[in-house]
C-alpha cells in the first residue's frame, strides 16, 4: 500500500480547506491513473477501473463501499460491464479535500489486492 493511502482520513466539516494547487501538484504524481475533472464548477478526482466483467465491476464497486462507510467518505460508483467509475471529492466542502486523495490510493490499494 502506497504512503498516501497509509494516512489517515480525516472527517472534513463545513468550511474546511479544499487543497491548495500546490497540494494537488504534490499528490497527483502518486495518483498516476487518475484525474482532476470538473463537474458543475467542482473539482473531482476520478478513476475508470478495468473489470472482467458487470459482477466483478459489482463485487469490486462493494468492496469500495465497504471501506467508504468504514471511513464515512462516500464516493460516486459507476458500475458498467467490465468498468467501474470511481469518484472521490468532499461534499461538504464542495471540492478535493486530502482526504479525498487518501481515498483514491486506498482505492488502488484495493483493485492490486484483487
Amino acid at each position: 500500500m502506497s504512503e498516501l493511502a497509509n494516512k489517515q482520513c480525516e472527517a472534513c466539516r463545513p468550511g474546511a480547506p479544499l487543497v491548495t494547487q500546490a497540494q494537488i501538484d504534490e499528490l497527483m504524481p502518486q495518483l498516476p491513473e487518475w484525474q482532476i475533472i470538473e463537474v458543475d464548477g467542482i473539482n473531482h478526482l476520478t478513476r475508470i477501473y478495468k473489470c472482467k466483467n458487470f459482477l466483478d465491476a459489482m463485487a469490486f464497486a462493494e468492496q469500495i463501499a465497504q471501506k467508504a462507510e468504514q471511513e464515512n467518505h462516500h464516493p460516486s460508483l459507476l458500475v458498467e460491464w467490465g468498468k467501474l467509475t470511481v469518484t472521490w471529492w468532499t461534499h461538504k466542502i464542495n471540492g478535493l479535500h486530502e482526504s479525498d486523495f487518501i481515498m483514491a490510493a486506498r482505492t488502488d490499494a484495493l483493485y492490486s489486492d484483487r
